[in-house]
């Protein structure tokens, strides 16, 4: 197959997956195919057992992914359709509100196939929107730049930054319009979102759209398994919600080594009629799109079990960013 028929043929698949009648299974098998052009132009299968592909690499906080499982990203089918049209959606908003304006997106941490602009990009003139992107991992940087060049998306490119989002400092910021940080897993364990925030936002301007918007780690406490039939679960609401922990210590240009404990008090629970509890990701990617429980690898439940009888009081729960990003809980 020709070049220019590879690009008029990912064109296709990726603008199927915006149209309205398309289902889950033609989605699928769209960002299937889609895979599969990507590693042939880039070489990058996304499976292979080299080291420099699989090993993630230490940020100045937390690890960015490994150059496959970034590659692999593409596949998580609900992430990247919701991103995917989340994105394109801020760009149309923006059109509307300030037709002829050239809307400027930075990208951090975007992986070997850089997904947000390769599949976006050849949906807008060069003049429209233009990208800036920033990863850490310099195979993944390598890649990406092929298969941009490899889908003649160039012109759509204007800065291409191999940095350390969690320190870098971003040229001309305030004239961005749209920033976006897959930089993110599952109870935010290990990646870098947070810190990242905490580093870029302060840099745009106060009008800046982030994508995903934000992320919320909830609580809730189960009877049985959740494959029980008879299971039944109790919500106890929000124990980190981040932009809301960013606002709070936006007095300050460090990056906090942890975040202020969250206490939650069981005084009026009968916990000893629980078995486990468990701790939910949701991702509010733009407006109304989100990611719930198990729509996502980023949203997988987490579930520990709770020591019977129970006789602690609360549970304090941290998120630290030293040594290691990871959310924490002890009992009182």
């Amino acid at each position: 197959m020709t070049e220019n028929k590879v690009i008029r043929l990912i064109q296709k698949l990726t603008s199927s997956i915006f149209e309205n009648s398309i289902n889950q299974v033609e989605a699928v098998k769209s960002i299937d195919e889609i895979f599969t052009h990507f590693q042939q132009i880039t070489e990058i299968s996304g499976y292979d057992h080299k080291i420099e592909h699989m090993a993630a690499i230490p940020a100045a906080k937390g690890k960015a992914l490994g150059l496959n499982f970034a590659a692999q990203c593409l596949l998580d089918y609900n992430r990247t359709i919701k991103f995917l049209k989340a994105v394109v959606s801020v760009i149309t908003e923006k059109q509307k509100k300030q037709p002829g304006k050239l809307i400027k997106i930075f990208y951090a941490g975007c992986g070997p196939f850089a997904p947000f602009i390769t599949l976006i990009a050849p949906l807008f003139k060069p003049e429209e929107v233009q990208f800036s992107l920033l990863e850490i991992n310099k195979n993944s940087v390598a890649s990406a730049k092929k298969l941009i060049h490899s889908l003649n998306l160039s012109n759509h490119l204007k800065d291409f930054y191999t940095a350390d989002a969690v320190t870098f400092k971003v040229p001309g910021a305030h004239s961005f319009d749209i920033l976006i940080s897959e930089t993110l897993d599952a109870v935010l364990y290990r990646e870098c979102y947070v810190p990242i925030l905490f580093n870029l936002l302060p840099q745009f301007n106060k009008n800046i759209i982030l994508i995903p918007e934000n992320v919320l780690i909830n609580l809730s406490f189960l009877t049985a398994s959740k494959e029980e039939l008879n299971a039944e679960e109790y919500e106890v609401g929000t124990i980190l919600n981040v932009r809301e922990s960013i606002a709070a210590n936006s007095n300050t240009n460090l990056i906090p080594s942890q975040l202020p404990d969250k206490k939650i008090d069981l005084t009026s629970l009968n916990m000893n009629t629980y078995e486990k509890f468990v701790l939910d990701t949701k991702v509010h990617i733009h407006d109304t799109i989100w990611l719930s429980r198990n729509e996502s690898s980023l949203t997988l439940p987490l579930e520990h079990k709770l020591t019977q009888p129970f006789k602690n009081n609360a549970f304090v729960f941290t998120y630290f960013m030293e040594p290691e990003m990871e959310l924490k809980f002890r009992l009182e």
